[in-house]
């Protein structure tokens, strides 16, 4: 079993979710969060901003800047509906910009159902 953890853009939630459930995943859990990633680095190589506007968020990240709302969705799944969860995703949320997402893969020892007792991909 595996857990998928996908960080993605808040307007991405509702046709991640729809697509999820078109492939056949249903459960998941979502909160909000918020973050920022390497950001800071790739903002530096983009030409679009004039240099102006990118040093002074260059600067604002740097003293502690603004964190940016996100969507954490967690599924947990069998290891071999690992590729279709993620290739669903990225389905979706792929734009090519910064701030795409991140998606992390991580394995689940055991789960428990608390109602039955249930253990496994079965508790799943």
């Amino acid at each position: 079993m595996k857990e998928v953890i996908a960080i993605i853009r808040m307007h991405k939630v509702g046709q991640t979710k729809n697509a999820l459930v078109e492939a056949g995943f249903c459960r998941l859990t979502a909160i909000k969060v918020m973050g920022r990633g390497k950001m800071l680095k790739d903002l530096a190589l983009v030409d679009k901003v004039n240099e102006e506007a990118r040093d002074t968020l260059l600067e604002s990240l740097l003293k502690g800047g603004r964190l940016i709302p996100k969507r954490m969705l967690t599924i947990y799944v069998r290891d071999e509906d690992v590729p279709k969860v993620v290739d669903t995703i990225i389905s979706i949320n792929k734009e090519g910009r910064i701030g795409d997402g991140k998606i992390f893969v991580l394995p689940v020892l055991d789960v428990i159902r608390v109602r039955t007792g249930e253990r496994g991909e079965e508790a799943i």
